[in-house]
């Protein structure tokens, strides 16, 4: 089984749930078309304070248009060709980050294919997390190692670990990245587990690897990286306990912008605590990434809606805090990837980039995946992220 296959695994049992893996997969499906969605209607009760109201999805043609250009342009053979995770953070002088976690790299055949990944006799690279830089307008990936053998920004520490990447902030002069490390106990398929959280700092000016990596209360089981949120004097950190088939949020906070300071648990009671153990479901149905961001006078939760098994409704709730309750559950997108590739096509992890300028949108990125690994190499733009534009008035 190949690196690819296998650290897929993770990600479907968190989507599904053990053993619920759908039928195999059609022909090589057809590119996707731009969907513009309308809104949909209120499913609960609207918080005390104001919040801005739904008016509609379109297609970002811009951040779109980008990763397709770039992930097929030639013009190197060891940058991306297709990733998941797609957080980013803004740097200094007109730079973006964007963090991913599974990544392709190498060439795109003219009919729009990728060879297989090295491990299963072909040249295409697959690595475990990376970066691209954003600059006027251009791309440049980051990776570890060299142009002929590539690793991850965030190395394992063996071959038994790897990483995915979390969400990110600039403290300090360094990029912190939180990062969840995943272990395999066993030669089975399913002798995998999460296993901690850490963060990673790196300089601005050289991204290939960390300069320290710290680790990150871990005693709850939950995934402290699905988003980030500034407000005030504190930074709010979003997280997920995964269960498989329900997936509860958590939030903490840290006060200041690095994540090194020290974290208080948002409690049941509707307190703080600084012990971790503390750490209240919050809510279910959240998925393993989500973002909250400030709209108008409310806090917009935007994530896939887990309540149902693979679903592909893109959904905000609104809270007149960044800690909630969050309600006023409204559908704000369907994706339209499975019925446009097949049935073995699906979307997760919907959140928002709110550091993107987009007239006053909100930018969200999703993931595109299949369930058979074929699929990534008939049609390169399967794995790859889509982009949309919320309006709120």
């Amino acid at each position: 089984m190949s690196r690819a296959r296998y650290a897929l695994i993770p990600l479907l049992a968190g989507l599904l749930g053990a053993g619920a893996l759908p039928p195999a997969a059609l022909a090589a499906p057809p590119r996707p078309a731009p969907v513009t969605a309308s809104p949909q209607a209120t499913t609960s009760a609207k918080p005390a304070c104001d919040i801005p109201e739904f008016q509609g999805a379109t297609t970002n043609t811009r951040l779109t248009n980008l990763f397709t250009a770039y992930g097929d342009d030639n013009g190197r053979l060891d940058d991306w060709t297709g990733a998941d995770g797609t957080y980013s953070l803004t740097l200094a002088n007109g730079r973006r980050l964007w963090v991913f976690s599974d990544t392709f790299l190498g060439q795109v055949n003219p009919d729009g294919s990728r060879p297989p990944v090295k491990e299963e006799g072909g040249t295409t690279a697959f690595i475990n997390n990376s970066f691209a830089v954003e600059r006027n307008g251009r791309l440049s990936t980051i990776h570890g190692g060299t142009a002929e053998d590539p690793k991850a920004v965030m190395p394992p520490r063996d071959d038994k670990h790897w990483y995915w990447a979390g969400d990110a902030v600039l403290a300090g002069g360094l990029v912190e990245v939180t990062y969840q490390e995943y272990e395999r106990f066993g030669a089975g398929q399913w002798d995998w587990r999460w296993s901690r959280n850490v963060v990673a700092r790196f300089p601005t000016g050289r991204l290939t690897s960390p300069v320290s990596v710290h680790p990150l209360p871990s005693g709850k089981s939950v995934a402290w990286a699905s988003g980030f949120h500034r407000a005030g004097s504190h930074t709010y950190i979003y997280g997920v306990e995964d269960l498989g088939g329900t997936k509860y949020m958590h939030i903490a906070r840290v006060n200041g912008k690095s994540l090194l300071g020290q974290w208080e648990y948002y409690t049941a009671a509707g307190a703080w605590s600084t012990a971790e153990a503390d750490s209240a479901r919050v809510m279910p149905g959240v998925a393993n990434e989500y973002s909250v961001s400030k709209v108008g006078g409310s806090y917009v939760l935007i994530t896939h809606d887990t309540t149902e098994t693979l679903s592909p409704r893109i959904v905000a709730y609104h809270s007149c805090t960044p800690y909630g309750p969050f309600t006023a559950k409204t559908q704000v997108y369907t994706t339209p990837e499975a019925a446009t590739y097949g049935p073995n096509i699906f979307t997760y992890n919907a959140h928002a980039h709110p550091g993107i300028d987009a007239d006053g949108k909100l930018v969200v990125s999703y993931n595109v995946n299949s369930f058979v690994n074929t699929d990534h190499y008939k049609d390169v733009t399967i794995y790859r992220p889509r982009f949309i534009d919320l309006s709120f008035r």
